[in-house]
């Protein structure tokens, strides 16, 4: 799997093709008194959502404002019982905020279990499990997130997200298909091409694999360590273009 310089993990994921305008940015800008402010508005059902890990669906509220300084993003259940997002812990120094936007939801935090109606601010430390389920049909949560001390990098891992799926189940050419689109349209984000390499070293494509390690490595050269080592490699690493490219 992916990583940021071996600090973050980037999932790949996914339930169905995602076109660019998905993930389309629209800006309003207000001109008053000779200043110009400069803003985005949304709201939480215009932001496009697609099935995630553990039978989740995950709205990319940051990618979706072009958010820089911060991680944030949006989960949604139709159902009461439906998981709002995949049980985890974040690593050390990655602390998180939720808020429950609208419904009803219900935190499992640690071994605690906490009721969290609309308008509560839910906030967990690093290392600790959490996970949420909808106690109400249509519930929404908010969750913002960054490393302490740290300037935050957006890595674009929900900009990948929709091949996620595909990957877990061992359809790397699915993921291929799904990812290549992400890519192309988000090219600053070498996590995203990394991952597609990875899927196309899976699917026998071995030439664009390299070509797309190579991307990646050109915009974070802190990933060519953990290509090295990486499975995903495992189909290219005798090549010599993928030797040339990591070193021995």
């Amino acid at each position: 799997m992916a990583a940021a310089d071996a600090a973050v993990v980037f999932m790949r994921a996914g339930a169905r093709s995602v076109d660019r305008d998905d993930f389309a940015v629209s800006v309003s800008t207000f001109v008053k008194g000779g200043s110009m402010s400069d803003y985005k508005v949304a709201s939480l059902d215009e932001i496009d959502g697609f099935d995630y890990r553990q039978d989740t669906r995950l709205r990319p509220v940051r990618h979706h404002l072009g958010i820089t300084a911060f991680g944030t993003n949006a989960w949604s259940a139709e159902e009461v019982g439906d998981r709002l997002f995949p049980e985890h812990e974040e690593d050390a120094g990655n602390e998180e905020l939720y808020v429950v936007m609208r419904g009803r939801a219900r935190f499992e935090v640690g071994e605690d279990t906490v009721d969290a109606p609309a308008g509560t601010l839910v906030f967990v430390s690093p290392e600790t499990t959490r996970t949420a389920f909808a106690e109400e049909a249509g519930t929404a949560v908010l969750a913002v997130g960054a490393t302490r001390g740290e300037a935050y990098d957006p890595t674009g891992w929900e900009v990948w997200a929709p091949a996620h799926r595909l990957y877990e189940t061992g359809d790397y050419a699915g993921a291929v298909q799904t990812g290549r689109p992400l890519a192309e349209a988000n090219p600053e984000y070498a996590a995203v091409i990394y991952n597609l390499a990875c899927c196309e070293a899976l699917a026998g494509m071995t030439e664009d694999a390299i070509g797309h390690l190579g991307a990646a490595l050109e915009l974070r050269p802190g990933l060519r360590d953990l290509a090295k080592g990486d499975s995903d490699f495992g189909p290219i690493r005798d090549e010599p273009g993928f030797r040339e490219l990591v070193g021995d």
